[in-house]
Formats: C-alpha cells, sequence, structure tokens
C-alpha cells in the first residue's frame, strides 16, 4: 500500500529525540511513601495528557529507544515494547484470518525494474533509497509492499471463482525521510506495515471496500482508538499524480458510495490522494493535536493495468480485476506510539507487557509464587514475580501499578490455594480459587477486552468481540 499511513506533520529536529526521564515519571500518580502499607491499593492510573509524548514515555517504559550508531528513525524494541507489538501483529492477524485473508511474506528488495513498472520510480523516488548495484542488476528496499503483492497475485492463472482473493501481510518497507522530520516511532525510515490487498472483480470493488472499513472498525474499538475524522483524499495540482481522468472518477465515485454505505462523515481533501490513485484515510491525533493518518482503504485500476493482471471470467475471457488496498493498523510504529499517548502506560490487560505480578511476602513463598508464574504461562499470561529482593511489599505494588493484576502470595494463599488479586485500577475482587482467578484473567485478556474484571454472568463492553 502507497497510501503511506505513517506521515504525520513534521516533528522539529529539536524534539526527535528528549532527553530519557527518570523512572519515577514514567508512571502518572506516584502514591505517597505513607501509603505503601500492604493493605494499600494501587493508585489509580490515568491516560498521558497532553504532556504526555509518546517519545519521552516509551523510553521511560522501557518499550524502545534509539542509537546513534544505528541511525535516525531507526528505533530498536526493548522486551517490553516487543511484547506489545507482537500481541498488536498476532491481534490483528487474527482479526484478517477471520475475515478470510491469506498470509504471505514478501522481500523487502525489488529490483528498480519492479519500481518503474508500479510507477514509484517516476511518481515517488524522492521518497525511496537508492538503488544498490548487485553486479548488471539494480535492487532497491521497497518503499511499499503493493507491487510484490501483485505478483504473487500474477504468479498463475487466476479464475473468476477465486475472487475476491484476499492476500495480507505484515511487512518491511523504507522511506528516506530527511532527519529533520524524523520523531520517536510516528516518522521512521523502517516500517512494519500492517498492509493487504484485495483482488476482485469491479463488482466487488465496493463491498470489499466497506468491509474493510469495518474490520478497521472493529479493531480501532477493541485497541480504544478513536478517530478524529474521515478523509476522502483526492489529488491536487502538481505532475505527481498518475494522469487519468477516468480512472480517478471511477474509483472516487466507488469510495465515496462506500463512505456513504458505511455511514461515516467525511470530508473531501485535495492533494493527499495516493499517486496511482484516491484513498479513504482514517486520522487520529496525538497528544499534541497533530493530526496523521492510521489505517486506509484505496480502489486501485492502475496497478492492475500496469501489471497485466487477469483473470478468466464466467465468458471464459480474460478481465481485468481490481485492486483494494487496506490497513487496519497501519504502520506497527504509528499504532503503537499512538497507544502509549493513549494509556500512558496503563495499557488494556491484553496488551499490557506484564499482564500479573506475583509479590510473595517472604523467600518462604517464592516456590509458590514461581509455580504460579508456570500457571500463568502455560495459560499464555505474560506474568512475573517480584520478590522481596525488589524492596518491601509496598515498595513493589507501587513499582507495578501499572501492571492489571496483581496478587500478594503469603502464607494464607500457600494454605488455602486462593488468589486475591488487586486491579490496577483500585478494585479488590473476593480470592478465588487461583484456577478460576487465572481462568477469569484469561478469558478477559482472549476477548480483548477493556475492563479489567467482570463477574460470572456480566457483560464485556469494550471488548472486541
Amino acid at each position: 500500500m502507497n497510501s503511506h499511513p505513517i506521515a504525520p506533520d513534521a516533528v522539529p529536529a529539536s524534539d526527535a529525540a528528549p532527553d530519557a526521564v527518570p523512572a519515577s515519571d514514567a508512571a502518572p500518580d506516584a502514591v505517597p511513601a505513607s501509603d505503601a502499607a500492604p493493605d494499600a491499593a494501587p493508585a489509580p492510573v490515568r491516560a498521558a495528557g497532553p504532556d504526555g509524548d509518546h517519545r519521552r514515555l516509551g523510553r521511560a517504559l522501557g518499550l524502545f529507544d534509539t542509537d546513534p550508531l544505528i541511525g535516525s528513525g531507526l528505533p530498536y524494541w526493548l522486551p517490553d515494547g516487543a511484547a506489545i507489538r507482537h500481541t498488536l501483529e498476532e491481534f490483528v492477524r487474527d482479526r484478517e484470518r477471520r475475515a478470510g485473508y491469506r498470509h504471505v511474506y514478501s522481500p523487502v528488495l525489488g529490483k528498480r525494474e519492479l519500481y518503474e513498472i508500479s510507477g514509484h520510480w517516476q511518481h515517488y523516488r524522492d521518497d525511496m533509497f537508492p538503488p544498490m548495484d548487485l553486479g548488471a542488476e539494480q535492487v532497491v528496499l521497497r518503499p511499499s509492499l503493493c507491487p510484490h503483492h501483485a505478483l504473487i497475485y500474477r504468479s498463475r492463472p487466476r479464475s473468476h471463482r477465486e475472487l475476491p482473493l484476499r492476500i495480507a501481510e505484515l511487512g518491511g518497507m523504507y522511506r528516506s525521510e530527511l532527519s529533520g522530520v524524523l520523531g520517536g516511532l510516528t516518522r521512521v525510515r523502517a516500517i512494519q506495515l500492517n498492509d493487504a490487498h484485495v483482488f476482485c472483480t469491479p463488482d466487488q470493488a465496493a463491498d470489499e471496500a466497506v468491509a474493510a472499513l469495518e474490520l478497521i472498525g472493529e479493531a480501532h474499538r477493541a485497541l480504544g482508538i478513536r478517530p478524529v475524522r474521515y478523509r476522502l483524499s483526492l489529488p491536487g495540482e502538481g505532475g505527481k499524480y498518475v494522469v487519468d481522468p477516468a480512472l480517478w472518477e471511477r474509483a472516487t465515485a466507488l469510495l465515496t458510495e462506500v463512505l456513504s454505505r458505511s455511514g461515516v462523515p467525511f470530508e473531501a481533501v485535495p492533494g493527499e490522494a495516493a499517486f496511482y490513485g484516491p484513498k479513504i484515510d482514517v486520522q487520529i491525533a496525538d497528544a499534541a493535536g497533530r493530526e496523521s493518518t492510521l489505517s486506509t482503504v484505496q480502489i486501485d485500476f492502475h496497478q492492475p493495468e500496469r501489471f497485466g493482471l487477469q483473470y478468466i471470467g464466467p465468458d471464459g475471457a480474460k478481465h481485468r480485476p481490481v485492486m483494494v488496498h487496506r490497513s487496519v493498523i497501519g504502520s506497527v510504529e504509528r499504532v503503537v506510539a499512538h497507544l502509549i499517548e493513549l494509556y500512558g502506560g496503563a495499557f488494556p490487560a491484553w496488551l499490557a507487557p506484564t499482564q500479573l505480578v506475583l509479590l510473595p511476602l517472604t523467600e518462604g513463598e517464592w516456590a509458590l509464587a514461581r509455580q504460579l508464574r508456570e500457571r500463568c504461562l502455560d495459560l499464555g499470561l505474560r506474568a512475573e514475580v517480584a520478590g522481596p529482593e525488589r524492596g518491601s511489599l509496598g515498595a513493589r505494588i507501587r513499582e507495578a501499578r501499572l501492571v492489571p493484576y496483581q496478587a500478594v502470595v503469603g502464607p494464607r494463599e500457600a494454605a488455602d490455594g486462593r488468589l486475591a488479586l488487586r486491579l490496577r485500577d483500585g478494585r479488590r475482587p473476593e480470592p478465588l480459587p487461583a484456577g478460576e482467578a487465572l481462568a477469569r484473567i484469561r478469558a478477559l485478556v482472549g476477548a480483548c477486552a477493556q475492563e479489567l474484571w467482570d463477574e460470572p454472568g456480566e457483560g464485556r463492553g469494550g471488548s472486541a468481540g
């Protein structure tokens, strides 16, 4: 997809790498030392607020960082950030599989000729890295995944019975961004994009685009993301767009129909289209109010023509498919940046790097705490043991206050096999048998629920369904 859902307003170079903040600043609502008694509930946690820049919070929370020797715009992911990223990737893959997508992998390099055919070399060269000479060939780090997916479609003859063919990939791509506009995770040079392309008949294109918007909405609700607006991005003045008025009119009419059928308010904005066609952009805003594109849907008649894509219709003749581009969560980097600012580190349980922390009162409960952690791992939960070597119980409770669930493991728990949970929002459910308590947590995590707890029979508002 070449919609470039990873290009917000430029961030001044001076803002690109703020100084790391002390760990004490990483979690809002600090608990006074006087409240550190074992019976004190963890302080409530709120989202980051206007000053919660993801660059500051992400470093303080140990999610990602950068190094001058690696280079600007090339962040690396630390273990907690990698846990969030992996969870997001598996979440979107699962949603795509349920929606009928098949996943592929394709190389991050391609011959220069590939991008000459796709039109990127003519219309998008300034945002690409220079070609690399390999003997008599030149290869390029890809700026989008679209050409590779077009070749996957073209790899064998296709029948109308195979359509729509939905191909998805979480793949790397590269943009030659200038250092002055790089910043944190929102504007980077190495991008991991949630991308997909639906190859379909012209009559199927609008339905596929509507379904893509519905899938985007479902994912956003599960993540707690609220778009600020929907934008119909149209061509502007200048020579960066493919010259084919009939193509633009046809694609624009279909996308307008898609937006109307989806019932979302939108505004048409010239100058924001991809070089080969109009697109629907789902816009979000960061903590400072800067707007950027997260998710996109496009209907493309251009690249199927460029690559000579065909299918055999019911009449036995060859026909040209339509290519619907769509990205549910955009780039992994940008969506994580948004979630850091949205939650201030207090992520929903299913996304949290650590979901449950076990707090043995003394060395005597260490073995039980480790056994409980193994049970958590068997259930697919991310759990840690924070023992007395890390300080008093009150200090450990404060240190783990961004973790959704805490469980103090003492002599009573060892004797009766129950867990007394402390929720991040301050609630304390009735002690439950350990197996039941962990199963409740696992069910909420598996449902991608926003709430931390529910009693049997209660609904799960805010879940991914």
